[in-house]
C-alpha cells in the first residue's frame, strides 16, 4: 500500500510515562536527530521530585515536550498533536494538553486493571473502551508485547527487554515524522559499547518500531517537516546548564583567569557542574563541597586568590550562602552566583519552574548588601548572559547574581556556534606592585567608577586585611566610626548603580516605540511572550515587548521608554515581584499578571490576557 506524506510547519510532541519508561530518553534522542535535520527546537521535559516515583500513578509521571518546525518558534508549544501515553496515568495526567483531533499513542499493556486503578479511575471506567477519547485519533499498541516478541532471541531477561520498550516507541515516530536513525544507532552503540546485548536490543527495538510502522498497512500516512531557514553557520542543540557553564569556560579565558566552580548537588543546578567537570582541558577546578556555606566560600577564596570563583545553587541553597555572599560585598571581590530558580518555598517544588527568587536576589541578605543581578531568558541565551555576568563581576569588582530557572536550565533549542573573536575580552584591574610601596598602598581607593584594585597574594608590598568586619573608606581598616559606616553603605550602593552607565540601554524585542500595550517581561518568559506579540501583531494590535536582562541595577532608560505607553504588563511565574519593584523606582502602575503553579508560561495565556487590556 502507498504512503502518503504530508508536509507540516511545525509539531508538537510529548512523550509521557513512569520514570523508569525513558521518556527524558526518548524525547532527547528525537530532539538531537530532529536539531541535526535543521528544524528549529524548542523542549521542556517535565518529571517528578522524588527519585523513585511511585510507579502507575499520576504523581509519578514523566514527561518531555517536544516543538519543532520549519520556521522561528520560541516555546515548546501550547498544545501538543502527539501525545505518547506508555501508561493510564500518563494519559490523564496530560489529556488537556492535546489538541482537539490530535493523535494518541497509547501503550495498552499501560491500560490494565492495576494501572487503571493506580491512575485512579473509577471501578470499570477505561478511556481507551468509554468514547471519551473519540475526538481524538488513537493508536492502539501493545507496545510491550511487540517490543518482547521483537528481542524474544535476545537473551535478556523480561525487565531488561521492557527497558527496551521506549526505543519501539522512538523508532514508530522516527517513521512517522521521517527522520533518519543513524544519529541514534551511534548513540546507542556508544552508550552500550561494552554491554553488547543491551545495545543490540534497543538497536533492535528502535529498528522494529520503524519497520512497524512503514510495514503495517494500518498507518498510510506520515509527516514530513522540512528544515527551518536558520542563519547560516555551526549548529548544536543546547540546554540551558550546559550553555551556562560553557559561557562561564568562555568568561575565565577572556579575563585570562583560572576558573574555580564551587558547589553542592541541588535540583535544577546540579547539570552546571557536571558540565564543567567535562573540561578540565580547560583548566577548570571543580570542588563539589560538603555543603552550600563551604561551596560559596571555597569560590570566595578562589577570588581573594586572583581566578574566577563560581558557586551554582537554587533557592534554598542560595539563602545557605547568604552570608557569605554579604561577605563578598563587604570584600569587593569578584564572584558569580548562579541561581537556577524552583518553585518554593523552602524544598518546594524541586523539578518544578518558577521566577520567585527575584526579591531574594536583590534584597535576601543581612545588612545593606546591594548586588548587580542579571537574567537570561532561554536556553542558548544562557551563554551570553553568564558571560555578561562574569564581566561585569570581575571588571566592577562585585558579586553578580545571574538568574536562570528550571524550565530554561533543562529546556533546549538549536545554538550557533560562535566564534572566538566576537566576544569581547574582560579586563581585570588588577593592581600592579610596581606603583606602590607597602606604606602608601591604599586597598579600597577608587576609580571614577568606584572600583577598587583587585590586589592577590604574592603582590609584593601589596598586603591588605580582609574580613567581614566594617572596614574604613580606602584603608580597609576595621571600623567602628559610625560615620564611615555610613560612607561605606552608600559607597557599595552607588558602586552597583554605576554600573548601569557600562550597559546597554533597554531595547524594544519588538513592536512599535509607543502605543497602548508594552509588554515587560523577564527571564523564561520569553518565549511565550515573543509568541504572544507577533501574533498580535500580525492581528494589528498596538503591542510591543521588551525583555530585561539587567534586573539591578536596571538599564538607564527604562523609565522613560514605559512611559511612552499607556499600559505597562508584566508576566511573571511568581506572586508579582519585578511588578513591585517596578512600580517602587518609577511613575508608573505596572499591571500583574502572575502564574504560581511550576509550570511555564503557554503563549495563549499571554496572549488572551493582552487581549483583554487591548480591548479595555
Amino acid at each position: 500500500m502507498t504512503k502518503v506524506t504530508e508536509k507540516k510547519q511545525d509539531v508538537t510532541i510529548l512523550f509521557a510515562g513512569d520514570s523508569g519508561d525513558g521518556m527524558q530518553l526518548t524525547g532527547s534522542l528525537f530532539t538531537d536527530t530532529t536539531a541535526l535535520y535543521g528544524n528549529d527546537v524548542s523542549t521542556f521535559p517535565n518529571f517528578p521530585a522524588e527519585i523513585r516515583a511511585p510507579q502507575g500513578t499520576v504523581a509519578g509521571v514523566s514527561g518531555f515536550k517536544l516543538h519543532f518546525a520549519s520556521m522561528d518558534i520560541f516555546t515548546p508549544g501550547d498544545e501538543v498533536d502527539v501525545l505518547v501515553s506508555m501508561n493510564a496515568a500518563a494519559l490523564k495526567a496530560n489529556l488537556d494538553q492535546l489538541k482537539p483531533g490530535g493523535t494518541i499513542i497509547a501503550n495498552i499493556t499501560g491500560f490494565d486493571k492495576k494501572n487503571l486503578r493506580l491512575a485512579k479511575y473509577e471501578d470499570g471506567e477505561n478511556p481507551l473502551l468509554d468514547k471519551s477519547l473519540d475526538k481524538y485519533r488513537v493508536i492502539e499498541l501493545d507496545i510491550s508485547k511487540m517490543t518482547r516478541e521483537a528481542l524474544v532471541d535476545s537473551g535478556l531477561g523480561t525487565k531488561e527487554i521492557d527497558r527496551c520498550k521506549n526505543m519501539f516507541v522512538l523508532g514508530f515516530l522516527f517513521w512517522m515524522y521521517n527522520r533518519p536513525l543513524e544519529n541514534t544507532i551511534k548513540f546507542i552503540q556508544a552508550k552500550f559499547a561494552k554491554k553488547e546485548a543491551i545495545r543490540d536490543a534497543n538497536v533492535k527495538s528502535l529498528k522494529a518500531g520503524y519497520y512497524f510502522g512503514d510495514t503495517n498497512e494500518t498507518f498510510t500516512s506520515r509527516y514530513e517537516v522540512e528544515s527551518a531557514h536558520l542563519p547560516s553557520g555551526e549548529y548544536r542543540n543546547i540546554m540551558g546548564n550546559q550553555a551556562t557553564a560553557l559561557g562561564v569556560i568562555v568568561a575565565a579565558k577572556k579575563a585570562r583567569l583560572d576558573l574555580f566552580y564551587g558547589s553542592y548537588p541541588i535540583t535544577p543546578a546540579s547539570d552546571i557542574l557536571h558540565e564543567l567537570a567535562r573540561h578540565k582541558n580547560f583548566g577548570v577546578k571543580t570542588f563539589q563541597a560538603e555543603d552550600e556555606i563551604a561551596a560559596v566560600c571555597a569560590a570566595i577564596g578562589a577570588s581573594y586568590g586572583g581566578a574566577l570563583g563560581v558557586t551554582a545553587s537554587s533557592g534554598p541553597g542560595i539563602a545557605l550562602k547568604g552570608e557569605a555572599i554579604g561577605l563578598a560585598i563587604m570584600l569587593e571581590l569578584p564572584l558569580l552566583i548562579i541561581n537556577v530558580q524552583r518553585g518554593g518555598p523552602s524544598t518546594g517544588l524541586p523539578t518544578k519552574t518558577e521566577q520567585s527568587d527575584l526579591f531574594q536576589a536583590i534584597y535576601g541578605r543581612n545588612g545593606e548588601a546591594p548586588m548587580v543581578v542579571v537574567s537570561a531568558s532561554s536556553p542558548s541565551d544562557c551563554f551570553e548572559t553568564v558571560i555578561e555576568a562574569a564581566r561585569i563581576s570581575i571588571e566592577h569588582m562585585v558579586p553578580v547574581m545571574y538568574l536562570s530557572d528550571g524550565f530554561i536550565a533543562n529546556g533546549s533549542e538549536p545554538w550557533r556556534f560562535p566564534s572566538a573573536d566576537s566576544i569581547d575580552a574582560i579586563k581585570p584591574r588588577k593592581a600592579d606592585p610596581s606603583k606602590y610601596t607597602e606604606q602608601d598602598y591604599l586597598p579600597y581607593k577608587r576609580n571614577a567608577d568606584l572600583v577598587r584594585e583587585w590586589a592577590v597574594p604574592g603582590m609584593d608590598g601589596l598586603q591588605h586585611r580582609v574580613g567581614g568586619l566594617e572596614k574604613e573608606n580606602e584603608t580597609g581598616n576595621v571600623s567602628y566610626d559610625a560615620h564611615n559606616h555610613e560612607l561605606m553603605v552608600k559607597l557599595r550602593q552607588e558602586k552597583v548603580n554605576l554600573v548601569a552607565e557600562a550597559i546597554p540601554e533597554q531595547t524594544l524585542d519588538q513592536g512599535e516605540a509607543s502605543g497602548k500595550v508594552l509588554v515587560l517581561g523577564w527571564g523564561s518568559s520569553y518565549g511565550a511572550i515573543k509568541t504572544a506579540v507577533r501574533e498580535l501583531i500580525a492581528d494589528g494590535h498596538s503591542v510591543s515587548h521588551a525583555h530585561i536582562r539587567y534586573m539591578n541595577p536596571f538599564p538607564k532608560n527604562l523609565g522613560s521608554l514605559m512611559q511612552q505607553f499607556d499600559k505597562v504588563i508584566i508576566p511573571e511565574i511568581n506572586n508579582g515581584q519585578l511588578v513591585h519593584i517596578i512600580n517602587a523606582q518609577y511613575e508608573v502602575r505596572a499591571i500583574p499578571f502572575n502564574k504560581v503553579q511550576g509550570m511555564p508560561f503557554t503563549s495563549r495565556e499571554i496572549k488572551e490576557r493582552l487581549a483583554e487590556e487591548l480591548n479595555g
